[in-house]
């Protein structure tokens, strides 16, 4: 069965109370955020003026991520779909805004007010579908354009991500793209299996050299590029939980009598009002009278 959160349950579900708190209230989780905070907030490249901008945190949880943005000078607004995790984050009284909401349906910000946005292992999350109306491709579509609209030209955006395969990966980059973001993934120890984080840097506006991609960190703290990376999975599917547009078997007769009773069978279980079955239920009519 797979640790990976996001292949169990919905964020919503998964984080409740219990897994709010153990998350939260573990030391190990606790060091990891705060590096991979400070990795992100690296990539953004923010100028080194002394004047505090205005951040988003994105699945911001229970405000771990944030807190380094406020140990670094900044303001912030955290997102996130757990009310759970959220909870816990006004229990630690937390300096950023809070704000709940799913990022799949897109970001309620006026435009062009964020100065950079980071995200710690939760735009992946996009990319399950948890209800039959989910479609991980409009979900990542909505995401991506409302946050470049509320993004300052310029600015950047910078995801730590788990992507489950190259697929995944792919999915999230070009939707990023087709949003009208420019950038690409950093790769961080690329060839260590423990080690390895994946960032995806995107600048807010037409690509030039100041949007040019970071280098990765190496084994030895060295810069390292993406092209010296290997990949081991190499499977070409979404996710496990993705679930398919339900389509009906139609044959060339079309629906036939024993569909008809079936669909009545389901209507009455779940209470509706259904005409009796009879002799002339799903009989064949005549082409014309």
């Amino acid at each position: 069965m797979s640790n990976r959160p996001e292949l169990l349950a919905p964020p919503e579900i998964f984080y409740d109370d219990s897994e709010a708190r153990k998350y939260t209230s573990s030391s190990r989780i606790i060091d990891i955020q705060a590096r991979l905070s400070e990795r992100a907030l690296e990539l953004l490249a923010l100028s080194v003026d002394g004047i505090p901008r205005l951040l988003l945190d994105i699945g911001c949880g229970s405000g771990l991520s944030g807190e380094t943005l406020t140990e670094n000078g900044h303001q912030w607004i955290g997102l996130d779909v757990s009310q759970s995790m959220l909870n816990i984050a006004l229990e630690r009284e937390v300096e950023g805004d809070l704000l709940l909401g799913d990022m799949g349906q897109g970001l309620a910000l006026r435009p062009g007010i964020i100065d950079g946005a980071i995200s710690i292992s939760a735009v992946q999350w996009l990319c399950n579908a948890d209800k039959s109306s989910h479609e991980p491709r409009l979900r990542l579509k909505a995401f991506f354009g409302s946050l470049y609209r509320c993004l300052a030209r310029g600015a950047r955006a910078v995801f730590q991500v788990y992507p489950e395969n190259i697929a995944q990966r792919e999915l999230i980059l070009r939707s990023a793209m087709h949003a009208g973001f420019a950038g690409g993934v950093v790769i961080d120890y690329p060839h260590s299996t423990k080690s390895r984080k994946e960032y995806l840097v995107l600048t807010c506006g037409a690509p030039s050299i100041s949007t040019a991609v970071p280098r990765g960190t190496g084994e030895d703290g060295e810069s390292c590029s993406e092209d010296e990376s290997s990949e081991e999975n190499q499977t070409v599917c979404i996710s496990d939980r993705n679930r398919p547009k339900k389509k009906q078997k139609i044959t060339r007769k079309g629906k036939g009598r024993d569909w008809i009773f079936k669909k009545k069978e389901q209507l009455r279980r779940k209470g509706n009002t259904v005409p009796p079955d009879t002799r002339y239920t799903g009989r064949k009519r005549k082409a014309r009278f």
